[in-house]
């Protein structure tokens, strides 16, 4: 009886045991749904010495052979996007033993590119996610025109000379929720006259000309106030100028 009694004692704190477990498992996986966005992992920044020790490895590279670590781009590759770091030339010349946690080819979420490469050589990541999104929206884009200029475009209402929102009814697919890699807030994707997607910037870029206390010249090419405020670079955005006060995108010629 006394043998009876312990093991039904046993089975309750078993069964509660059980119970508690399975409420931690269901919290812990409404957790990754209810935390904040700019709390989430993959929204965090990496620290600050990732991209401080590959300026010292690229900077050491330059001094030692006159030339950047880069793999070769194609000619048409847009600026943000064109000088990636080769981590496989690094590491066979024994430069890093192995590419930064936070590279793409380390496991991690940025390219990690060189940009003002006839200057300051200034290491920057670009941001894959965001990056996916724009290219995942081209990508559709492109199969809708098929290589044809068609009668009814895509182009919604207009932003700026030469770039308009995307119907995204018409192109058949919810618009994402893309966010500024700066800021925080949804950035709303644009279209050129060429059938390009964009990201629309221009808050952003406000913000960083107020901050910066100055006016920027009509041939400022605003992206690189983003780029300069932070270690990320401006993913598929177009040339901005200072127009009448305030940031404008700029067809390309």
């Amino acid at each position: 009886m006394q043998q009876s009694k312990i093991w039904r004692a046993s089975g309750s704190v078993i069964r509660r045991s059980a119970f508690v477990l399975t409420l931690l498992v269901l919290m812990a996986a409404l957790s990754g749904c209810l935390y904040p966005k700019d709390r989430l992992v993959q929204n965090q920044m990496p620290a600050k010495d990732a991209v401080l020790n590959m300026q010292t490895v690229v900077n050491q590279y330059f001094t030692d052979t006159g030339m950047l670590p880069i793999v070769t781009p194609k000619a048409d590759t847009p600026k943000y996007e064109k000088y990636r770091i080769d981590f496989a030339k690094l590491k066979g010349h024994n430069y890093i033993s192995d590419p930064p946690s936070y590279a793409f080819e380390g496991g991690g979420h940025y390219y990690y590119l060189i940009i003002n490469e006839e200057t300051t050589r200034q290491v920057k990541l670009m941001d894959i996610a965001v990056f996916q999104q724009v290219s995942d929206i081209q990508r559709e884009v492109d199969k809708y025109y098929n290589g044809d200029a068609k009668m009814i475009s895509l182009n919604g209402e207009p932003v700026y000379p030469g770039f308009y929102r995307i119907d995204f009814d018409r192109l058949g697919m919810k618009e994402p929720e893309i966010l500024s890699v700066y800021s925080g807030r949804t950035v709303s994707p644009m279209i050129d006259e060429k059938g390009r997607v964009y990201l629309d910037y221009a808050v952003d870029m406000m913000q960083a000309v107020q901050k910066s206390g100055k006016e920027p010249k009509a041939e400022d090419d605003l992206r690189e106030l983003l780029a300069q405020s932070s270690d990320l670079v401006p993913v598929k955005s177009p040339l901005y100028r200072y127009v009448n006060n305030e940031p404008q995108a700029q067809p390309e010629n």
